[in-house]
Formats: structure tokens, C-alpha cells, sequence
């Protein structure tokens, strides 16, 4: 759970701006399980801009060839000092830091033909010219073959190991799927972790079409891995996670999970790459959609807008303990139903939306923490339509508990219970006796019901 900067910033944010989000996660949701800020792309790049990447940046290098931070807008990186201040600040407030890379090498170092730290081979030995990036500039690949493309590897982690960084977001890794570049990236911070006493999270991107077939390996070689392509505040690349985590969900394992990808709630768009500087477009309802889903899949929860001026019902909702309670807490976390609803069964123009329901069990935590809802379960109940949906007998109270335990005395609390994010209070309960007792209420237009469910 934290917060990076893309969504808001794009490949511009600054010292001042990320240590204003650090002190405001700090103070209002590091309780509440957010302990991450992770500065996004381009922050070696002087000329960074919103809106785009530039072709030829004159990027900031080290004597190897290794990326620094720009100290216009890291003063505190001046004269070869890098992100250790800054780690050092965020280490401080009790949160970790992490930094975005690009797969590769600078192409600037390959044209100045820089050494590469520890060996006699240089950048141009080492680079791969036919495996570049489709959409960013700045990196040509590593030629896995030759021996200096892993000794360029550890020598940029031992650096970032050196500074403090907690977390790793390395892009262009998965799309195509550089399965060879992943495994040295992987080595190299175990590298690092070995020579400075520091564990470093290594997060994989970007996601489209990355096939659950190569979940063994990124098991072995990362902590988190994107299943898409990036997602904006539009219902549209919502509803499209719904399919995506469902085919995940059943491989999230404690220390290693499918990422669904950055919220883009609250204050974003500030100087981001997409979009100019608003209030997050989603509703309400949508954007408790979104967290539910996000939660019920287990998905890391990395949060885009700038949390200092959002507004008061987005932190709210970010600061809803559910968020971490179910994603930390919860196991067998699978979609139950999909159901295609129609306003006529014999019209197949009146289609309203699907009706998507999840399920739960409650779990302690992988760190020994107790579940707050020992031997319960939880569910969500989506809606895709744009009109309201009204339950009717359709979701059995024994698809989510059992029907070994339908019989028992249960209890239903709303997860989003007393979050004051604008959204209307629930309409849910259970109705009926025994085997013909349901969950009954309605669901918002693109919104949810996330329960849980407790014997009492």
C-alpha cells in the first residue's frame, strides 16, 4: 500500500512535492497501512515535461553511466549525494522509498561509451540496440549474452541499495515478456540485498497480455507484477480489471502478487502524461468499485493523487481500514458469479449490465495478525449497469457462507460503513430463513456492496 507519482506528475514531480506527500501519508494513513512513496520516470531526465517523454534528454549520469537524480528538482541529490537524503527523510516519517527504472541502459551512455563499474567492458560492449523500448526513449537494452550486461545491473542496484531504497518499479519488462532481463534484474538485487543489509521489492512493468503461465517464474524473481496496461479514471478500464483479476486471484500468494495497477483517485493529472489537472472523473460509487474489486482480488493498493490537495472524501476513503483488513486478510478470494442481465429475457436489446459477486474466506495475516473477522467471510457485489440494480432472491446467502453454514446466526456489516467519501449509505441486508435466506438490496449505477459476514 503507498503512493506514486505518476498519475499526478508524470516524469516532472519534485523533492518539495514528494516530501509533501511523505509527510502527509505519515500523518493521516500510515495507520491505516499506506508506508510507500515511489518517485515515477524520468526523475534523471532536467527536461522532463508533463504530457510525453523527450527524444535525446541530456539525462544526468554518473562516471558508469548510471541514472542520478536531476538536482534542479532533487536539490538534495546535488554533487553525487542521489536519493539518500531524500530516502533518508522518508525513513524517517516511518515510510519506505522506491524509484522507477527503465529496463536497460541509458542510450546517452552507450553513446559516450562509458565504462561499466567493475569490469573492462563499456556500455557499448554491453547494449543491446534491436531490444529497445516501443514508447520511452531513453534506454537501449542489455544484451543478456555478454557478461557486462549483469555486472551493469549490479552495479546500478548496489548504487540504489547504497541510497536506501526500499522498492523497485522496473518497466518495460513484460510487454513483450524479457523473462532473460527479469532473471538479471532479479540477481542483481539479491546482489544487493546481500552487500548493504536491505530488502528491495521488486515491482514489474507494465502488464498487457501477460499470460498466467509465467506465474512460477515471477514467483521466483518479483514481489508484484502488472496484469494491464496503464489505468486512468475512466469506467472503462475499470470494468476491464474485472476479468483480469479474476484470472489472477487464484495465484495471489503472500510476498508475491498480481498488480492491477496504480488508483488514480483523488487530485491527479497535475503534470501527469494523460489528462490535464482535475479531480479523479470516476463517481463515488465507481471508485468504491474500484477498491473493492481491488481488495477482493488482492491487488497491491498504490494510490496516484496528490494527497495533500485531495479532497477530504478521497483520504477518507483511502483511510477506510477495510482496505488493508481484507486485502491482508482474506484467502480463497474468487469471483462467484458473472451474470449478463437483460430488462426482457426474450430481448436481446434491453441489456442492462453483469451482475459480478465475489467471495472470501476471513484469514489471519501472513505477519500473525488476527483477523477482524474470525471464521467469517466476505463478498462484493458489483453491478456494471448504468441504472440501479435491485437484488432480488438471485444471491443465496449459502453461495457466500456455505451450505454447510447457511443454518448459522449471521451477521452483515457494510464495509465502506461510516466513510464519509460522498458516496450514499448502503441498502443491503439478509432476508429470508434458512436455505432461502439471501442477500437482498440495491447496487448502485457501476457500484458495489462489500460485506462482511460474521457468525454470531
Amino acid at each position: 500500500m503507498g503512493w506514486n507519482s505518476w498519475d499526478s506528475y508524470g516524469t516532472t514531480l519534485n523533492e518539495q512535492e514528494l516530501l509533501a506527500n511523505a509527510r502527509f501519508m505519515a500523518e493521516h494513513l500510515l495507520a491505516a497501512g499506506w508506508d510507500t512513496l515511489v518517485v515515477d520516470i524520468d526523475w534523471y531526465d532536467p527536461t522532463a515535461r508533463a504530457h510525453g517523454y523527450n527524444e535525446n534528454a541530456p539525462l544526468v549520469l554518473d562516471e558508469y553511466g548510471r541514472q542520478l537524480p536531476d538536482p534542479e528538482r532533487f536539490p538534495s541529490a546535488a554533487n553525487g549525494a542521489g536519493f539518500k537524503p531524500i530516502a533518508d527523510a522518508v525513513h524517517a516519517l516511518g515510510l519506505k522509498f522506491g524509484a522507477h527504472m527503465m529496463r536497460g541502459i541509458p542510450r546517452l551512455a552507450v553513446e559516450r561509451d562509458l565504462p561499466v563499474k567493475g569490469t573492462a567492458y563499456t556500455a557499448r560492449d554491453v547494449a543491446d540496440l534491436d531490444h529497445v523500448c516501443k514508447w520511452n526513449p531513453d534506454n537501449y537494452g542489455l544484451n543478456q549474452s555478454h557478461p557486462g550486461a549483469q555486472a551493469w545491473y549490479d552495479a546500478q542496484l548496489d548504487q540504489f541499495a547504497e541510497w536506501g531504497l526500499d522498492f523497485l518499479k522496473v518497466d518495460d519488462m513484460q510487454t513483450p515478456f524479457h523473462s532473460e532481463e527479469i532473471a538479471a534484474y532479479r540477481r542483481a538485487i539479491a546482489k544487493a540485498e546481500a552487500a548493504h543489509g536491505r530488502a528491495i521489492s521488486l515491482s514489474l512493468s507494465p502488464g498487457g497480455w501477460v499470460s498466467t503461465g509465467y506465474v512460477d517464474f515471477l514467483r521466483e524473481n518479483a514481489q508484484m507484477w502488472r496484469i494491464s496496461d496503464d489505468l486512468w479514471d475512466r469506467w472503462e478500464d475499470i470494468l476491464q480489471q474485472f476479468a483480469r483479476l479474476a484470472r489472477w486471484a487464484p495465484f495471489q500468494t503472500a510476498g508475491h502478487w498480481a498488480d492491477a495497477d496504480m488508483l488514480p483517485l483523488g487530485h491527479i493529472g497535475l503534470r501527469a502524461e494523460r489528462g490535464d489537472d482535475r479531480d479523479c472523473r470516476l463517481t463515488p460509487d465507481e471508485r468504491r468499485t474500484l477498491l473493492a474489486l481491488w481488495c477482493m482480488g488482492r491487488s497491491p493498493l498504490m494510490v496516484g493523487g496528490d494527497l495533500p490537495t485531495s479532497t477530504p472524501e478521497t483520504i477518507a476513503l483511502l483511510a477506510n481500514p477495510a482496505l488493508r483488513e481484507v486485502t491482508a486478510g482474506s484467502a480463497d478470494n474468487h469471483e462467484t458469479v458473472r451474470e449478463r442481465i437483460f430488462a426482457r429475457w426474450d430481448d436481446e436489446n434491453s441489456y442492462r449490465g453483469e451482475l459480478i459477486v465475489w467471495a472470501a474466506d476471513a484469514a489471519d495475516w501472513a505477519d500473525g495478525t488476527p483477523s477482524a473477522h474470525p471464521n467469517g467471510r466476505y463478498a462484493a457485489l458489483f453491478w456494471t449497469g448504468d441504472d440501479d440494480y435491485e437484488l432480488g432472491g438471485n444471491i443465496e446467502l449459502q453461495s457466500i457462507v456455505g451450505i454447510d453454514g447457511r443454518d448459522d446466526p449471521w451477521t452483515l456489516t457494510d464495509l465502506f460503513a461510516g466513510v464519509a467519501d460522498g458516496a450514499a449509505p448502503a441498502d443491503v441486508r439478509i432476508e429470508g430463513e434458512g436455505a432461502d435466506r439471501v442477500i437482498a438490496g440495491t447496487i448502485p449505477s457501476h457500484g458495489v456492496l462489500w460485506i462482511a459476514l460474521d457468525r454470531r
